[in-house]
């Protein structure tokens, strides 16, 4: 059953690999065969049972939804110190960091501690290294993708 399903989750990480479209001028991920693949690989990787998957994944997506607006604030103070920053813009800029970055901590915190309630902590902690191979993966792909072209 494992063997099976490794090999349905790296069929769908092709899936969502060659799911990519030019849109515009520049290429695009097709983020729904994106989500769909990491779906099927941390549910794989974590070993997710049905119940535990459908409560895990309303709780993972909005947490995944926050942090990516921290993220947008961080990116946003980059954005907003410019090329050459006064002493007093760059420190009130660092004080901002500190404060998006404590608030991203205490966020990760709320989350560890709400998802532990629907799944193990070693589930839990096996989360993150999850995030990042899928991540790794899809990047190796579209590397390969690009050499091939």
């Amino acid at each position: 059953m494992i063997k099976r399903t490794s090999t349905f989750t790296i069929f769908l990480l092709l899936l969502a690999v060659t799911g990519y479209a030019q849109r515009g001028s520049r290429n695009e991920v097709d983020r729904e065969k994106l989500e769909s693949a990491r779906v099927a690989f941390i549910t794989n990787r974590l070993a997710l049972t049905s119940e535990q998957a459908e409560k895990f994944w309303p709780i993972y997506n909005q947490h995944n939804e926050s942090r990516r607006t921290h993220m947008g604030k961080l990116h946003g103070l980059s954005k907003e110190a410019g090329d050459n920053p006064s002493e007093s813009k760059a420190s009130e800029l660092i004080e901002k960091r500190f404060q998006i970055q404590e608030d991203m901590l205490k966020d990760e915190k709320s989350f560890m501690r709400e998802i532990t309630k629907v799944i193990t902590s070693v589930q839990a902690f096996k989360l993150s290294e999850a995030n990042r191979d899928f991540t790794r993966q899809i990047y190796q792909m579209q590397h390969r993708r690009q050499r091939e072209n």
